[in-house]
């Protein structure tokens, strides 16, 4: 081979990996741009327009629609559900005065009681607005080398007076939020996920993360719920 095809050869691996190195700078550049745009949408305020207009007192909270994997999704909370609700200053509608009124009007499901008309849920308990949740998840998980309980729980306000929807969130929390390193390598990693997993099955350590997740789910703006007539922030939110 001539000196000159060497030379050209060389500079055409030199132009070639140039270009490569370009093309992955360019792509990892738009993964970077993607990535924080996702990243805004999911911390975008919501619009509190329609729920600063209606500024319901009194809240009703329906069963929750369970769509976990774990039967007690739904008790644990709704359990729980009103008391963030409460202390954001609304009178909520105590969770046994809602379970034996729909009881008595033949609605024994979640699913049932969030079919039920505005109108109709307006009329039996007087509420200014209902909120409708779904358990998305709740339970203890075993992934081989780590074992993690999950809550996650969606939420949506509706004014009973015009059926309109106000408020809208998501929240999740997790005991993977807390967790730290294992010092006893992969054997320990594995003897913590099947401890967390038997603890988990047995206490239902979900139950604590159902607390926080409503807290999250319920909490303050750009994404919670506005302040209730009851709180000092009432109107000024």
């Amino acid at each position: 081979m001539k000196m000159s095809d060497a030379k050209f050869s060389g500079h055409t691996a030199y132009e070639a990996g140039s270009a490569f190195g370009r093309c992955v700078l360019q792509t990892l550049g738009m993964l970077a741009v993607l990535v924080v745009l996702g990243g805004c949408a999911t911390r975008v305020p919501q619009d509190y327009t329609a729920y600063r207009q209606s500024r319901p007192a009194s809240l009703l909270v329906l069963p929750p629609v369970n769509e976990s994997a774990d039967v007690l999704g739904s008790s644990a909370v709704f359990a729980q559900a009103t008391a963030p609700l409460a202390e954001a200053g609304y009178y909520v509608l105590p969770v046994s005065l809602v379970n034996e009124s729909f009881r008595q009007n033949g609605v024994m499901t979640p699913q049932d009681s969030q079919e039920v008309a505005v109108t109709k849920l307006r009329e039996i308990f007087g509420a200014d607005a209902a909120i409708y949740i779904k358990v998305k998840q709740y339970g203890t998980k075993y992934n081989v080398i780590t074992s993690e309980s999950r809550v996650t729980v969606e939420g949506r306000m509706v004014d009973l007076r015009n059926g309109q929807q106000i408020w809208a969130g998501e929240a999740t929390a997790s005991s993977a939020e807390s967790d730290s390193s294992s010092q006893g390598g992969l054997a320990g990693l594995l003897i913590k996920a099947v401890v967390n997993q038997i603890v988990g099955q047995v206490s239902d350590a979900s139950f604590n993360y159902a607390v926080i997740a409503n807290q999250r789910l319920f909490g303050l703006p750009p994404n919670g719920m506005l302040a209730g007539p009851r709180s000092p922030r009432y109107m000024k939110d």
